[in-house]
């Protein structure tokens, strides 16, 4: 991690993006089965808590990106499961081809002497 981003710290804009990726990857999940896939496909770099992945999932559904239904979960809890909505895969595919344009835009500002 780089030292001068705090580990755990999810990096602005990004949530949404893992968010439909991991909802487009896995089908459907609840919110704390998204929140430890993200953790796990970070390799610990990120941490995610209630705080942070719930805002970001009504967010989503707000938008039209996620959908939502109660269902039971591998311990008999009560929970709401997500999945990606077709204008989230449309949306998730805009945001990557957005993030390649900064990775690009950076690598070649990093690589200039």
């Amino acid at each position: 991690m780089d030292s001068d981003q705090p580990a755990g710290e999810v990096p602005y804009g990004t949530l949404d993006l893992m968010v439909l990726k991991t909802l487009q990857v896995m089908g459907a999940l609840h919110g704390y089965a998204i929140a430890r896939r993200i953790e796990q496909v970070a390799r610990g770099s990120l941490a995610l808590n209630q705080g942070t992945i719930y805002p970001a999932l009504l967010r989503l559904e707000q938008k039209g990106w996620i959908a939502s239904k109660w269902g039971v979960s591998e311990t008999k809890r009560r929970v709401r499961f997500f999945t990606i909505t077709r204008a989230g895969l449309r949306q998730l595919a805009a945001e990557q081809r957005a993030w390649a344009r900064t990775v690009a835009t950076l690598n070649r500002l990093l690589e200039e002497s």
